[in-house]
């Protein structure tokens, strides 16, 4: 069943809502094209669907997932890339390749990352109908490749760094999600090191660029910050002593020791 020419009418103003930027405006044609889709039975693609239909079908969905990035919805993000599976695997033979396939793929590795889901994201990566030798040329696989290999080794500049080298402004959400990770799990390890710091080396530590930033995390942290000395301070946190019951030990001790002379 192919969709009605009003589905066709609101993919082409779908098209170009996205390329303008215009993110409520396409989230209200998403959810009508969606309804849509699952009337003509294109949603979840059965039998042998029309070849321009499944073409407009992941089309549909790609600018979904995208979408679902750029308003930071990652359920959302994940419920459209679950569904592209079906358009990148079972239809790959007879649907032309997707120039936005990779970079989805790739976004949704980096999304395993920030979760850390490490084993999902090497069986996803094996997954992937591309040679092993391939991947790394490929700029989309390639840097989710990298930001793993960094993580792993404790590179926490790099992942920093790759910021700037992201392949497209969606991965760039993604990478401040692991920063906000990294950042922390580096705060939790200066509040067991330092005592206090002085603000311009907490910032270099954290990758803040500016003080703001910084004042915000550690309100966040429950730091106290000294605008005039130029220093933070950690909060210690003291250990909770437990109070020890003797009484109750040492009655419990002399109730065992007879239970042991009558045994014996």
């Amino acid at each position: 069943m192919a969709p009605p020419p009003a589905v066709v009418q609101l993919y082409k103003e779908l098209q170009q809502a996205f390329l303008s930027g215009k993110l409520q405006q396409t989230g209200v044609l998403l959810a009508r094209l969606k309804i849509g889709l699952t009337e003509a039975g294109l949603l979840v693609p059965m039998g042998n669907p029309n070849f321009q239909d499944l073409v407009l079908a992941r089309d549909v969905l790609e600018v979904g997932a995208f979408w679902s990035i750029r308003t930071k919805d990652i359920p959302s993000f994940d419920r459209y890339f679950s569904q592209l599976q079906a358009f990148y695997n079972d239809y790959s033979a007879v649907l032309p390749p997707s120039p936005r396939e990779y970079p989805l793929r790739g976004l949704n590795l980096i999304r395993l990352l920030t979760q850390n889901r490490i084993a999902d994201f090497h069986t996803t990566l094996e997954s992937l109908p591309l040679p092993a030798d391939s991947r790394s040329s490929n700029p989309f696989i390639a840097h989710p490749i990298n930001l793993e290999q960094w993580l792993m080794e404790g590179s926490y500049s790099k992942v920093w760094n790759a910021r700037e080298e992201a392949p497209t402004e969606e991965y760039k959400f993604f990478v401040d999600s692991l920063m906000g990770t990294i950042r922390n799990e580096i705060a939790s390890c200066e509040e067991v090191a330092y005592d206090s710091l002085p603000l311009k080396d907490a910032a270099t530590l954290l990758f803040f660029k500016s003080q703001n930033e910084l004042l915000q995390f550690a309100q966040q942290r429950g730091w106290q910050v000294d605008l005039t000395g130029g220093r933070i301070s950690f909060a210690k946190k003291t250990e909770e002593k437990a109070e020890i019951p003797r009484q109750k030990l040492i009655s419990a001790n002399l109730q065992y020791a007879r239970e042991l002379e009558q045994i014996v």
